[in-house]
């Protein structure tokens, strides 16, 4: 069976590596450590494990409803711990009388530093603090390197992952009918606005899918993929329930209030 035919061209990289993975653990019996993988990485690596009777796997993020989470390949006589995953959870305060952060804010802050992205879990910022789930190799790299965002000075001390907030973001969730999953169309239904205009924010790379910059209107959509509209927040394609009579698709979707 050939396993590219289920994902999009985009994503045979990936595929390749968990391949490649998959086969290093079980030719030399060592455990894989990945870096965080988002919702669509963490089912592709779901899809290609399946139910291979000589491997395990697990997936951590530091809490159940984590997004972003960290995975680990190994034999089938091992036993994965949560410690395993390498995971460290910093937070840090900011006055947030006299200054306003936002999600994008902080993470641009990060990503100042050189830091990629695959390195970094979720993060939350609100009430003026900020945590963030990182790889432990980079924690201390982050507290000696960190020491501004914006017009505040932070820093950011390790605490437990028991002591992880939780985000007080909220998903509002829809079920709708479309004439297709493209792009535009999806954009369209889910932000209440035209389909040319939403082809003009998708044209302008507006748009993202699973964090990646998709400027192809007639970019197809599939369950679990993740889209963020700059200025407008993200959303969800949850689930395609079928096909009406007229060969429309009955979806349900979600957004981030």
């Amino acid at each position: 069976m050939d396993i590219y035919q289920h994902f999009r061209k985009e994503e045979k990289p990936f595929i390749d590596q968990v391949l490649s993975f998959r086969e290093d653990v079980a030719l030399k019996y060592q455990r894989k450590l990945t870096d965080f993988l988002d919702p669509r990485e963490q089912m592709i690596m779901k899809a290609i494990m399946g139910n291979d009777p000589d491997l395990i796997y697990g997936l951590e993020g530091g809490a159940e409803a984590s997004e972003r989470k960290r995975a680990i390949l190994a034999p089938d006589y091992e036993i994965i711990e949560k410690e395993d995953f390498q995971l460290t959870l910093l937070e840090a305060s900011y006055p947030q009388k006299f200054v306003t952060l936002e999600h994008r804010d902080v993470l641009g802050a990060f990503m100042s530093l050189g830091i990629r992205r695959e390195k970094m879990g979720d993060l939350v910022v609100q009430d003026g603090t900020i945590q963030i789930t990182t790889a432990s190799e980079i924690s201390d790299y982050i507290k000696m390197n960190l020491t501004g965002i914006k017009r505040s000075n932070v820093q950011f001390d390790e605490k437990p992952l028991s002591a992880r907030i939780e985000s007080n973001e909220t998903w509002s969730t829809k079920q709708t009918t479309v004439s297709s999953l493209r792009l535009d169309v999806m954009v369209k239904e889910i932000y209440g606005m035209s389909r040319n205009k939403a082809s003009m924010f998708i044209e302008a790379g507006q748009v993202k899918v699973n964090f990646r910059t998709v400027e192809d209107a007639s970019f197809s959509l599939e369950e679990g993929d993740l889209i963020s509209l700059r200025g407008k927040g993200r959303s969800r394609l949850d689930e395609v329930l079928g096909e009406t009579k007229k060969e429309k698709y009955k979806v349900m979707t979600s957004k981030l209030n």
